[in-house]
């Protein structure tokens, strides 16, 4: 499965998925996208021999498509990307185009929900328990099917940067896991509980937890 990775920063997540697939027969980084010409993604991507593109105009549905036809992308994945992917790109990869998310949606998602925006919130409203979600991605912001999901509990001395810290190590296993899972069946498949590792979303009963804290 090749794979087409959309990143607006520092590509952290990306780079996770860059050595997971190293190792991984079924699934291939086979180009990285930005609406930055600076960003930091685009560097990894480079120094793993991995192409790159750089998009003038994020909106562009049409560009977009083309240029992932060009690199023959199956999964295209988005990890750390601020713009809404666009409607015709959502279309044309119905069901092979995904999102992680820093908290357990549905609660704190949505338009501007981003970076420490997010852990930000989930500590002002006295929530116990956050952490990641990959979803699959419709034409608005963070509504997608719920994949999987892995909780992160929330410490009484947290800040926003340490529950970020922490919510990043969980991404950086859950994303790939995601990624080698469609990989090995051919489509973008909903993870089974493994563990104290990732769950599936309605085992984290987060609107519940809300309304105790």
């Amino acid at each position: 499965m090749r794979v087409g990775v959309f990143a607006s920063g520092g590509g952290t997540n990306l780079q996770a998925l860059l050595d997971v697939c190293r190792g991984e027969a079924t699934a291939d980084v086979a180009l990285v996208v930005s609406n930055h010409r600076e960003a930091w993604a685009l560097d990894r991507a480079r120094g793993a021999d991995v192409a790159t593109a750089v998009l003038d105009d994020p909106q562009d549905g049409t560009h977009i498509n083309s240029v992932l036809e060009l690199y023959d992308i199956d999964l295209v994945v988005c990890a750390g990307y601020l713009k809404l992917i666009p409607a015709e790109t959502v279309r044309a990869y119905d069901g092979n185009i995904i999102n992680i998310h820093p908290a357990l949606l549905p609660a704190f998602g949505g338009q501007g929900m981003y970076g420490t925006r997010v852990h930000e919130a989930v500590l002002a409203s006295g929530a116990t328990i956050s952490g990641a979600t990959v979803h699959l991605m419709t034409e608005e912001f963070d509504r997608g099917t719920i994949v999987a999901q892995w909780p992160v509990p929330v410490r009484t001395d947290d800040t926003p940067a340490s529950l970020a810290d922490r919510v990043l190590a969980v991404e950086h296993q859950l994303l790939p896991a995601v990624v080698v899972a469609a990989a090995r069946e051919g489509r973008v498949t909903r993870l089974t509980p493994r563990g104290a590792h990732y769950r599936l979303a309605e085992e984290v009963d987060v609107q519940a937890q809300l309304q105790r804290a």
